[in-house]
């Protein structure tokens, strides 16, 4: 997905939302896929990767060049990530 074709499908969501065709959840799930989808396809060295674990870490998504990088990014977003335990997956 190119830049342009991202702002032209959040757009789209945003229109929809306007016209109460989407609740603010669903709009949100819909933009957060389309900038996941842009983000992960920006640069083909790299993937999407979510953790879950500890309540503080689960969930968190990440782009990255491998799990080990994923993982010390997402240690850098927590707050306390000595103590926090979680595991990487790659997300397709």
């Amino acid at each position: 997905m190119d830049r342009i074709t991202a702002l032209r499908t959040i757009e789209d969501a945003l229109t929809a939302y306007e016209q109460d065709e989407l609740a603010l959840p669903e709009l949100e799930r819909e933009v957060r896929g389309i900038l996941r989808t842009y983000a992960s396809e920006f640069d083909e060295e790299t993937a999407t990767y979510r953790a879950s674990g500890d309540p503080s870490a689960d969930g968190l998504v990440v782009i990255a060049s491998s799990p080990t990088d994923a993982r010390e990014r997402i240690e850098g977003l927590l707050p306390d990530p000595e103590t926090t335990r979680f595991e990487v997956e790659r997300v397709e």
